[in-house]
């Protein structure tokens, strides 16, 4: 028999979990361009900023890997806490709390990839060079019509 402490700990859970759902989103291509064209990111890079999310990501905003080095990157573009935010408070070169990366708004997100970009280029991230760079991008012409 389920003890009342028991039900009211299975509600809790249940309501973590509902608000972690609404907060979710897996991006498809012309969604995030039409962000990325919103915070001003040239068009003309819209298809590296996606082909890059899509290897980071899926395009799954709510996406958080643990690395070996105890830093742990964060949302759609993977943005690493080493350097660039931290966990708990704001801070980074970003000024930004790591755990903002892994909600739907992903404005934030693209005003620290937009630092990140401007410091290192895409060489920022690794995957980009391994799965973007000199390779064919995600054609998002029809995004634009």
């Amino acid at each position: 028999m389920i003890t009342r402490n028991q039900k009211l700990y299975i509600a809790s859970l249940l309501l973590m979990l509902l608000a972690t759902l609404s907060e979710a989103k897996i991006f498809k291509k012309c969604d995030l361009a039409k962000e990325l064209g919103k915070s001003g990111i040239s068009r003309t890079f819209h298809g590296n900023w996606i082909c890059l999310a899509n290897a980071e990501s899926g395009l799954d905003t709510t996406k958080l890997t643990q690395l070996p080095n105890l830093t742990a990157s964060y949302g759609i573009f993977q943005i690493n806490s080493k350097q660039w935010c931290r966990s708990g408070r704001k801070g980074g070169v970003c000024n930004m709390k790591c755990e903002d990366f892994l909600d739907e708004n992903i404005t934030n997100d693209i005003e620290c990839v937009k630092i990140i970009q401007s410091r290192l280029g895409f060489n920022g991230w690794p995957i980009w060079v391994k799965k973007c760079k000199g390779k064919e991008l995600p054609n998002i012409s029809n995004c634009y019509i």
